[in-house]
């Protein structure tokens, strides 16, 4: 299970679900492919080429390894991808990720960023919000919503919805996501720290419900 540990400003975000299953690979990995992370990036030092993609062909070709092994070891050998266990590192990329989402001309779109993470994360205190690269998540079980700067005027609330049974009002625009089976499946789209109002509160709280 991942530690849920915060940074020292106490950082309003989360350990993204995925570090869970990253550390499960990593304590089982001995068991699965005979040598241990340390082991596996000891061996790559010592006889291993020097690029990333270079030893990951390396560890494909010459030892069996599958794809996504042979990748992120030859990503930690080169000292990449800590975040990817690590709950501080990722923590502290994840402030890092938010910064450069809403940098330069998408930084006036900030405060309609703060107003959604606000109300997102008072729907209940199992409410996490992961921050990637180029959007923010918010989960629950599973991920209930995501919000992202779509351009440098206009931020998008996806929202999952698959679940619900009753007819959807216009402003709620379909993503296509419900075709693809992804869970975000329609977004509604601010411009303005004042659109973050009962609309957007009713289906958050529709979406956090769905995931109960």
């Amino acid at each position: 299970m991942v530690t849920k540990k915060r940074t020292k400003s106490k950082s309003p975000y989360s350990p993204h679900p995925s570090l869970a299953y990253a550390q499960s690979v990593v304590a089982g990995m001995k068991e699965k492919t005979g040598r241990s992370l340390e082991e596996w990036i000891a061996l790559v030092a010592t006889r291993a080429p020097a690029s990333e993609s270079a030893r990951a062909a390396w560890l494909k070709n010459g030892y069996g390894l599958g794809t996504n092994y042979a990748g992120w070891i030859a990503a930690r050998s080169l000292g990449k991808g800590e975040e990817d266990t690590d709950p501080e590192k990722y923590l502290a990329l994840a402030e890092q990720y938010v910064a450069e989402q809403y940098a330069g001309p998408k930084a006036a779109l900030r405060p309609i960023y703060e107003a959604l993470l606000a109300r997102g994360l008072a729907l209940g205190k199992d409410v996490k919000a992961c921050p990637c690269k180029t959007m923010v998540p918010l989960f629950r079980k599973h991920a209930i919503a995501e919000i992202k700067a779509a351009t440098k005027t206009r931020i998008d609330l996806g929202l999952a919805l698959g679940k619900y049974e009753k007819a959807l009002p216009e402003e709620l625009i379909s993503t296509g996501g419900a075709a693809k089976k992804d869970r975000i499946t329609h977004k509604l789209e601010l411009t303005k720290a004042g659109d973050v109002g009962p609309l957007v509160e009713q289906w958050l709280e529709v979406a956090y419900e769905l995931d109960g």
